[in-house]
Order: C-alpha cells, then structure tokens, then sequence
C-alpha cells in the first residue's frame, strides 16, 4: 500500500508539473499594438494570416526569394509582424509559423512544409530569433541542400549544429545590450568563415519583435523601430548576396 501510496503521489507531482508547462507555454509574450497594426495588408505587402502560419507577400510580381522565420520560445509568433513585413517590402516573401506551446523545439521541421507549399521560390532563408534561431540552425544544418542561408537574431546553434562547412550565406544579429553577447560573438565557430556578425549598437534581446520587455534582457538605448529597421536591412542584404553565391 505504501508503494501504491507514492506512485499515486509521483503521478500527481508529474501531472502538475505537466499542466504546469502546458499553461506556462501558453501565455507568451505580446503581441503588442504595434505587432497587430502590422498585420493588416497595406500597398506594398499583402498579409495573409493563415492557420497556423502568416505570410507577408510583396505586391506585385511573385518574389523568388523567401525567409522562413521561427520565433523566439515563449513568445507569440504575431510579435514579430513589424520587422518581418519590413522584409517583405524589400520583395521577399516572408512565412512567418506559429509553433507548439510557443517554443519552436517542439517543431523544427517546420519549415519544409512552407518550402514544399511554395515551389516557385528559387533561394529560400531559414531564421529566428532566440530558441527560435537555434532551432532554425538545426534545420539548415539538417538540410543545407534545400536552403541557401541562415539568419540568427539574438541567438547561436547548438553546439551539435556545426555549420562550417555548409557552404550557407550566415548572418547573425544581435544587441549590444542582449545579455547573450559573448555567447553569440563565440558561435563563430560554429558558423562559415564568411558568417556575417552584425552589432546594433544600444540594441537589446526583445526589440527583435514587438512584445514588451524580457526578464533579464538588457535596457535598449534606441528606439523599437530602429532596430526593426537595422535588423531588416541586415537580412535583405543578405538576400542580396545570394545573387553571387557559387
């Protein structure tokens, strides 16, 4: 009975501890006024929320080149609106997917269905922010045949996730404020050596999307929307650069 006793006991902790995560993974951060105002289709970007998954589409001829982006972990997908509709006006298609419990561990695949689903795509960048880009990392360096580059915001692969020799177009943003600076300056070598580490000077971690603050990040010293705007340049010319890969 008493062995009967603590396995009930041990089942009820796991239960809690289950529902517990379940509920903490359900209430992410954002998104805020700014992320939703985003969402809305203007003359230059067409937006098309889709279950489980948004797309920001340059109007006018079909883009040849797109971005699958990850978000950050605990962070709802929708926060990053701003910056990656700025991308998409760069004429970029942008695939923007929601994840399980908000943390994209929980599905790093994910972007083969979206580059299954658009054919006409000729080069296609795999990204994220946080979790986010390290589970975009461990994408590209599963399937660096079916993509062209990798972009990190706030973030670095795992250390199973060596990527030298991929041959990928890499660029990894960060803040100088984001408390994870050492650790992404030394996922160098990680990265190819042409791997393009770029520094937005008073940045922090959460100004990558638009969400509020972050426990533990750092006090930016610029605005929100200069560093949507720096991170966003960043990447489309990355996308340019794809033009003169081998």
């Amino acid at each position: 009975m008493k062995l009967k006793k603590v396995l009930v006991i041990a089942l009820g902790i796991l239960l809690l501890a289950v529902v517990g995560f379940v509920v903490w993974g359900s209430t992410p951060l954002g998104p805020d006024d700014a992320a939703l105002a985003a969402l809305q289709s203007d003359a230059q970007v067409t937006v098309s929320q889709m279950p489980g998954v948004i797309v920001f589409a340059p109007v006018g001829d079909f883009p040849t080149k797109g971005l699958v982006f990850y978000p950050g972990g605990r962070v709802d997908y929708r926060a990053y609106a701003p910056t990656l509709k700025e991308i998409a006006r760069g004429g970029v298609l942008v695939a923007l997917p929601a994840m399980p419990l908000n943390l994209a561990v929980f599905s790093p695949n994910r972007a083969q269905e979206i580059i299954y689903a658009y054919p006409q795509i000729e080069q296609w960048v795999v990204g994220g922010h946080s979790l986010g880009g390290a589970m975009a990392a461990e994408f590209a360096a599963d399937r660096a045949d079916q993509v062209d580059g990798l972009v990190l915001w706030g973030s670095y692969p795992a250390d199973q996730n060596d990527l030298t020799q991929s041959g990928l177009h890499v660029l990894s943003v960060y803040g100088s404020e984001d408390g994870q600076v050492e650790k992404i300056r030394a996922s160098s070598v990680l990265l190819p050596e042409n791997a393009v580490f770029l520094e937005i000077e008073g940045g922090n971690h959460a100004q990558f999307g638009s969400y509020g603050t972050q426990p533990g990040d750092g006090a930016a010293s610029i605005s929100a929307v200069e560093q949507w705007r720096r991170a966003a340049e960043a990447v489309l010319e990355l996308m340019e650069s794809l033009e003169t890969q081998d």
